[in-house]
């Protein structure tokens, strides 16, 4: 039994999605392919104890594109926007704790509480990030450059963006180039001295990453997290989803769940379609996978056609997940000393970049620590039909518990790091634990498992400064692929991982 598309999709998560959506809406015949039973991949809600709903393991939204939004319609979908974005706790042992907000205006008095200096400052750090804002969101909004041969388009492209750069002024330029490659605790001492300001503001750098805040290169990533971000979606990733499904849905995009892929079609070096798990052949002009790429390659595509160059660049791809997840279900919102009456939408914790330092160094040693980063969000604040009346949610990333774990993950390490998340929260919140009616842990393995995300990386690969201009391979720059037909369009390709639907959009442009 076979069928005939003009293009298979690998994967309804959010950028197989918003490619299919796309594609679909440019006069293809689309077909989207699920393993799993739900679209939305690690961006999917699910009740995970009875009554309580969590709406993904990946929580921010700040990072889709608006170009996404506009050229799929999706405000006529139900997607709504957030008109602030929400401020961060960053709780203290001794003290009222630390509001964070992007809004210089709001942060303000918060950070005069610490300092005036840091305060004024504040205003300039901004101030600094929305004048590079237009030119990091052009490398990493656009098409990359195809490095391994230049042509008249790519120094076209290239020439562009050099002269945006140079149209910020010497000294902007300059400063990109040199803070860059630094440790964001290096550039974050260049501007403030309270620690529990500027360990708030390194917290996203490093989450997702083989790396602390001294590390060199993770000041990239609190650039991007600086500059890329915008207004939340309302109702979180599971809106996002919703919208996107209907949008695909109205495009004519056919979408099958629980239809699992064995093989992408190989023929004369060209894909022509795949097999599934059945035995069912679906012929397709192109194949456009948003699964992981070691998945896609070293799974999905026969050996034999690999390239031995190219199966080497796959298997150095760095792909080695530090985060863990726990969701809790909480019959209250419990109190945080330092803020008795703040019911925050985010929750980090952190006071010294030396405390974020600690976290890091266990995963060098194939440990979890035993103080980790957690990066908690309460989807139940937006949206309070995720639990009964009056409950909570709390959905909780907690950093540096490695995939690669010494004697590898059981029941009862994750018993232990539950234990750690949990004494860590209830030093700043003392009542979580009689709070909690139900939970659910998953360790960076059965997040590979659940999720097929290789190694448990949530970025379906490391954020790092040579695996973010080259995403996946040199081979496979703007998202082609050694074999003609067969394209990426998922995180694992440019411009990287979390919720953002860039790489769904981008590849768009490739395919047609």
């Amino acid at each position: 039994m076979s069928s005939r598309y003009d293009i298979v999709v690998i994967g309804a998560g959010h950028n197989g999605l918003t490619a299919a959506a796309l594609l679909a809406k440019h006069g293809q015949k689309v077909l989207v392919l699920e393993r799993r039973d739900v679209v939305g991949g690690l961006a999917a809600g699910e009740e995970f104890h009875p009554g309580y709903h969590t709406t993904g393991v990946l929580h921010d939204t700040s990072g889709v594109r608006r170009w996404v939004i506009d050229e799929l319609d999706l405000s006529q979908h139900g997607l709504e926007l957030r008109k602030t974005s929400p401020a961060v706790l960053v709780p203290n042992s001794e003290g009222t704790g630390y509001l964070h907000y992007r809004d210089p205006e709001k942060a303000h008095k918060e950070i005069a509480a610490f300092s005036e200096s840091d305060a004024d400052n504040y205003y300039r750090y901004r101030s600094f990030l929305q004048r590079i804002t237009p030119v990091l969101r052009k490398v990493f909004d656009e098409l990359p450059p195809d490095v391994e041969s230049l042509g008249l388009s790519d120094l076209w492209d290239l020439g562009k963006k050099a002269i945006s750069l140079r149209l910020l002024g010497k000294n902007d330029m300059m400063e990109i180039f040199r803070i860059a490659p630094m440790c964001v605790a290096d550039w974050l001492n260049e501007w403030f001295e309270t620690e529990l300001v500027k360990a708030a503001m390194a917290a996203p750098a490093i989450h997702n990453s083989v790396a602390g805040p001294w590390s060199p290169g993770s000041n990239l990533n609190l650039l991007l997290a600086e500059t890329q971000g915008d207004s939340a979606v309302v109702g979180g990733p599971q809106a996002l989803l919703s919208a996107l499904a209907k949008s695909a849905a109205a495009q004519g995009a056919e979408v099958r769940t629980g239809t699992p892929v064995r093989r992408v079609n190989i023929e004369s070096g060209k894909a022509w379609g795949v097999t599934l798990e059945d035995g069912e052949v679906i012929e397709a002009a192109k194949v456009v996978a948003s699964c992981h790429p070691r998945h896609l390659f070293l799974d999905l595509v026969e050996p034999r056609f690999l390239p031995f160059e190219f199966q080497q660049n796959v298997e150095r791809y760095r792909t080695r997940g530090t985060a863990a997840k726990i969701d809790l279900a909480l019959s209250a919102y419990p109190e945080f000393s330092c803020r008795p009456d703040a019911k925050a939408d985010i929750i980090r914790n952190g006071e010294t970049l030396d405390d974020l330092e600690r976290a890091f160094d266990a995963v060098k040693y194939r440990r979890f620590s035993e103080r980790p980063v957690l990066d908690v969000w309460v989807p139940t604040i937006d949206s309070s039909a995720l639990a009964p009346e009056g409950h909570h949610v709390f959905s909780v990333l907690v950093h540096f518990a490695p995939y690669e774990l010494d004697g590898g993950w059981s029941e009862a390490k994750k018993e232990k790091l539950y234990e750690a998340a949990m004494e860590t929260l209830a030093e700043y919140a003392p009542g979580v634990r009689q709070a909690v009616v139900g939970r659910r842990i998953l360790s960076p393995a059965d997040l590979e498992e659940r999720y097929g995300v290789n190694g448990g990386h949530l970025h379906h690969g490391e954020h790092s400064t040579d695996q973010l201009l080259s995403r996946p391979t040199p081979e496979c720059v703007r998202y082609r692929t050694p074999f003609p037909g067969l394209f990426l369009c998922g995180s694992g390709s440019h411009p990287g991982g979390g919720i953002t639907c860039a790489p769904g959009g981008l590849a768009v442009r490739s395919i047609l």
